[in-house]
């Protein structure tokens, strides 16, 4: 980190509080000058790893559907640490091949490659059956799970490529490793991820420069954990910034061991270097 960096150490309050929970403590330089693109970056999960990443030294590219919000963790991040962030404002329901192609061009104009890419951006869709599941409200859920995760990937790995010790995270959940009744289509999307992550780790060993794994992140105080789980009280769980000493580490070089594995942010171990 440089001397900017150091010196607002305490600019982000939450993840300070948080650190003393982590399983590792990564050296503070652990993620220096790399560009790690977080899909839904403006809030909950998205939003502490993507200040996160910064604080530890990282080019972040937050991609989200609210300018509004990426403007707030952009001028967090700007004023903070000495990385350089970058906002796309995107709605994932709509990516298309040539919106991908277009964001792999800036991130090649800006930066040469990509180190990380963090696939966090869910849409919950409805609490129902399935006999009564909407054809709409399924597909927008699919659209935003499964297929916008697809086209960034692709277009994303020619750039992945180009690092030395790249990253890929695809978020998944508890109800996409057993079925779940009334989560529909959340639960059948992220079951789609799971099949990706692996899909994608297969065809990745050989070159051993992209590492792909899953995360299930678990019960964490975020708003689309409110919405599923409207009578919790939040305070019974932990905030996101107490899950990112996975995030951390599967980012870092202290998770290279990892491959095509679906890993669970509650009851994970660091494995030895």
């Amino acid at each position: 980190m440089t001397e900017h960096t150091r010196a607002n150490s305490d600019w982000y309050p939450a993840l300070t509080l948080a650190r003393s929970h982590w399983k590792i403590e990564p050296p503070t330089d652990a993620l220096k000058d790399k560009v790690i693109l977080v899909t839904g970056a403006g809030d909950g999960i998205g939003r502490a790893a993507a200040k996160t990443f910064a604080h530890f030294g990282a080019n972040v590219i937050l991609l989200g559907k609210t300018r509004e919000k990426l403007e707030a963790v952009f001028d967090d991040i700007s004023a903070n640490t000495s990385t350089s962030p970058v906002i796309v404002p995107a709605d994932l329901r709509f990516l298309s091949d040539d919106n991908a192609m277009a964001l792999a061009d800036s991130i090649q104009d800006a930066f040469g490659h990509l180190d990380g890419l963090l696939h966090n951006a869910s849409a919950l869709g409805l609490m129902l059956p399935l006999a009564h599941y909407p054809k709409s409200a399924w597909d927008e859920v699919f659209d935003i799970n499964v297929t916008s995760t697809v086209l960034l990937t692709r277009h994303m790995l020619p750039l992945l490529d180009l690092s030395s010790a790249a990253s890929v995270v695809f978020t998944s959940s508890s109800v996409g490793r057993k079925g779940r009744a009334y989560w529909g289509a959340y639960a059948a999307s992220k079951f789609a991820v799971e099949g990706i992550m692996q899909t994608l780790a297969d065809e990745t060993e050989t070159a051993n420069r992209i590492k792909v794994n899953s995360l299930n992140p678990g019960g964490t105080r975020t708003p689309m954990r409110a919405m599923a789980y409207p009578a919790e009280d939040p305070g019974t769980l932990p905030t996101p910034e107490e899950r990112m000493d996975i995030y951390m580490y599967l980012f870092s070089a202290l998770g290279r061991s990892h491959h095509g594995e679906a890993l669970d942010a509650r009851d994970w171990t660091p494995s030895p270097n």
